[in-house]
């Protein structure tokens, strides 16, 4: 499986080769380092992803003596890998440009953000194709618009009260539940991802 880890990182060489001097730019030109953090991992690892959709690459790997887990598996921690490198050059990249740190703050939220969107990406994209994904969030969304006019009209509310039930928490509190609950979010993730792709056929 770690050879399989290997191969996306191998892969992703160039476009990392590529995005590393507009992450430089991004980060001259002042831009919020948390919102760059956050589109540079979702890219690179939807890239990553999207590489091995095709019939061909998925015929070959099925073809090789690693289970259908171990494939899935080598993807989520393909992406935890490149979180933490785009995060780790970004961090450098501003302590060099701008002679600040990261805040924990920022980072806890990029890791979670990524975190989250890519335990709804990636069993969606197994599912379907990763091409289908903006479609499915503005599927989503309207329906989301649907319960809010129709079904439940206080929706919009609820979710108020519960954030600021989530920071009236101390922040260590708050942090330990946020962590806690994107860690069960992905591994959940996890598993719905190998039930379907260990059903697909190619």
């Amino acid at each position: 499986m770690l050879n399989l880890v290997r191969k996306d990182i191998l892969l992703q060489k160039n476009t990392l080769l590529i995005m590393l001097p507009l992450l430089i730019i991004y980060l001259l030109s002042g831009s919020s380092v948390t919102w760059v953090s956050i589109v540079f991992c979702i890219v690179i690892i939807m890239n990553a992803f999207a590489f091995d959709e095709k019939s061909s690459i998925n015929l070959l790997l099925n073809s090789l003596p690693y289970t259908r887990k171990e494939i899935v598996s080598s993807k989520y921690i393909s992406a935890c890998i490149f979180t933490f490198l785009v995060l780790f050059i970004i961090f450098i990249g501003n302590l060099v440009i701008h002679k600040e740190m990261l805040q924990w703050e920022q980072i806890l939220i990029t890791i979670s953000i990524v975190g989250v969107f890519i335990s709804l990406a990636f069993p969606f994209s197994y599912l379907f194709k990763s091409q289908y994904l903006l479609m499915g969030f503005g599927v989503s969304f309207v329906i989301y618009m649907v319960i809010v006019n129709t079904f439940i009209i206080d929706l919009n509310d609820r979710i108020r009260d519960l954030v600021q039930i989530m920071f009236s928490y101390s922040n260590s509190q708050m942090y330990l539940l946020i962590i806690f609950s994107v860690m069960l979010l992905y591994i959940i993730s996890w598993l719905l991802s190998i039930r379907i792709y260990s059903k697909k056929v190619f």
